[in-house]
């Protein structure tokens, strides 16, 4: 019997690498290579997942580690960080999708507790996914980058609320199992577990992290205990998964506990969506084509729209709201963990994960091509968008600003904005500041800036600024096609004017050169030639290091007054 499961383990895994790495030269998600791998594993082809007992305990296992690292990313104190914008945009959404969800479910026939289970799972978004294309593009420090992890994690928030709902419930939504004795005693349960992370967890947790192996083994351990506590509470065990990795989440190692549980995580999850894979239903395939494609296409359409009216809505401009609304259109791991929860409580027949699974296949796969060709995408349909641009009052003043002999533009006030202006204005030369963030803008104004709302990917906009005449012209945009762009828009009306842009890779900067930009930032490596110069200027002298650190410290606290964040380095 050992030998069996281990033989059937090994197989699966040996599978899963073949097809992931198949999906990963398409550059897709291993998601898919994983679901794709349960298919095959399935007794419709291969029919390897015979010891399902065994895979099944898996499976929790990976869905248990998952749900705890989504806790440790869920810090209590991050509602305050995600703003206005992701707040409005992520319940908007949630709101928009449900409603909108159900009513397509209802006129396709499905009843109504199937219609609502098939409504809420269309509305998450899957975080995992969205987080590693915006890390591989270099986009999570963009505008629409921090507005798109702001509505995710609201996202993931609802979702929390929702499985913990859902868990309690045991014969339908109808009768919930939640007595007010019940609910009294979790709440007590939950009490005595937040003031206990408050004060105890992180002292215990100081003096376990002097080991990273007990580390490890610790929050293993405070995971499980937690797991067996609810479960034992007659909720589940998933939700004192979740909990746990709140506790944990105001930690100062909740970093390195979530790097450590990641492989995990990674190693578990792949048994949860082989088993979803496993578990499609193909008997009665036809009578799902049609939602499968209809359902998919108001994911890969309708959610990105929602998202755009949202943020146009809200004075952001038809670029930020597309591409933050790409981020939207495919379903998450929580949309199939709640299906999945649906099928075990009994609210829902087998089918519908089946249907549910397809349909996260179609769309995290058409998603990811589309967020990866996002720019290209962009500027070949970005003049049929205005429609989702509403400027408020200031923002039109803002477009009143004159921009004839402008000597230098300046595209994008963020980090390097703010150092590059304070030189700019030392020149005494007439500057303009260009931005696609309207809080942005409206600050500039208020202290008396030249600024214009708008995006540097607009050709229109372009036409309008007087490129012909402008001496120096400055990006602070990482996108790399956005700077083509414009260094192309330039060099055709004006091929005097001195170019700078920003870049983060090295053969991108030479590419940048090639297209004639005349100097190249790139931020990663400015820091050392900046402390060179230093070291050659004073030498061993410490009274002008110690200058030095006083105006540094200086400007980091204007930085930190103006919410700067340094980036995160990549390991």
């Amino acid at each position: 019997m050992i030998e069996s499961m281990f033989i059937e383990l090994s197989i699966i895994i040996i599978l899963a690498v073949v097809i992931s790495g198949l999906l990963k030269l398409l550059k897709q998600p291993l998601i898919i290579g994983y679901i794709i791998t349960g298919i095959l594993a399935g007794p419709f082809f291969l029919n390897m997942v015979k010891t399902s007992d065994f895979v099944s305990t898996l499976s929790q296992l990976g869905v248990v580690f998952l749900l705890f690292i989504a806790g440790l990313s869920l810090n209590p104190k991050v509602m305050k960080s995600v703003g206005k914008v992701s707040l409005i945009t992520g319940i908007g959404q949630i709101a928009f999708t449900t409603i909108l969800g159900f009513f397509i479910a209802k006129m396709l026939g499905f009843p109504d507790i199937v219609s609502l289970y098939i409504a809420i799972a269309l509305t998450f978004s899957s975080t995992i996914i969205i987080v590693k294309l915006l890390s591989d593009k270099g986009d999570m420090q963009s505008l629409y980058g921090r507005i798109s992890l702001g509505f995710l994690i609201v996202q993931d928030i609802v979702a929390i609320l929702i499985l913990i709902v859902i868990s309690s419930s045991a014969n339908g939504f109808s009768t919930l199992n939640i007595t007010l004795e019940t609910a009294l005693f979790a709440i007590g349960i939950l009490a005595a577990i937040v003031i206990f992370s408050i004060f105890g967890l992180p002292r215990i947790t100081k003096i376990v992290a002097k080991s990273q192996e007990f580390l490890l083994l610790f929050s293993i351990g405070w995971l499980f205990l937690l797991a067996i506590v609810f479960g034992y509470l007659n909720f589940s065990i998933e939700i004192g998964a979740l909990i746990a990795g709140i506790t944990l989440s105001v930690s100062p190692f909740h970093h390195e506990i979530k790097i450590k549980m990641n492989v995990l995580r990674d190693f578990f999850i792949l048994f949860f969506f082989v088993i979803l894979g496993s578990q499609m239903v193909f008997t009665n395939i036809s009578a799902f084509i049609l939602p499968v494609i209809l359902f998919s296409i108001f994911i890969l359409v309708g959610n990105p729209l929602i998202v755009m009216i949202l943020m146009g809505t809200l004075k952001y401009t038809k670029r930020s709201g597309f591409m933050a609304g790409l981020t939207v259109a495919q379903i998450s791991e929580f949309s199939l963990i709640l299906i999945a929860l649906g099928v075990k409580m009994g609210h829902i027949p087998n089918e519908i994960l089946s249907m549910i699974t397809a349909i996260g296949l179609m769309t995290i796969f058409g998603s990811t091509y589309t967020i990866m060709h996002a720019n290209k995408i962009y500027s070949h349909i970005s003049k049929y968008l205005v429609i989702f641009e509403r400027k408020g009052k200031k923002l039109k003043d803002s477009s009143k600003n004159k921009v004839e002999n402008c000597d230098i533009i300046l595209f994008g006030y963020n980090r390097l904005g703010l150092s590059l202006t304070d030189s700019i204005k030392n020149l005494k030369k007439k500057f303009l500041i260009i931005d696609h963030d309207p809080e942005v803008i409206n600050d500039l104004m208020e202290k008396g800036y030249d600024c214009k709302y708008g995006d540097a990917n607009d050709m229109e906009f372009l036409d309008e600024l007087g490129l012909s005449k402008t001496r120096m012209v400055i990006s602070t945009i990482p996108d790399n096609e956005t700077n083509m762009l414009l260094i192309r828009k330039v060099k055709k009306v004006n091929r005097n004017a001195i170019i700078i842009v920003v870049s983060h890779q090295i053969g991108e900067a030479m590419k940048l050169y090639e297209r004639g930009a005349t100097y190249i930032i790139m931020p990663y490596f400015l820091g050392g030639q900046h402390a060179s110069a230093l070291i050659e200027k004073h030498g061993l002298n410490l009274n002008n290091f110690t200058k030095e650190k006083t105006k540094q410290i200086n400007h980091l606290k204007l930085r930190e007054m103006l919410k700067h964040k340094h980036p995160r380095a990549e390991k």
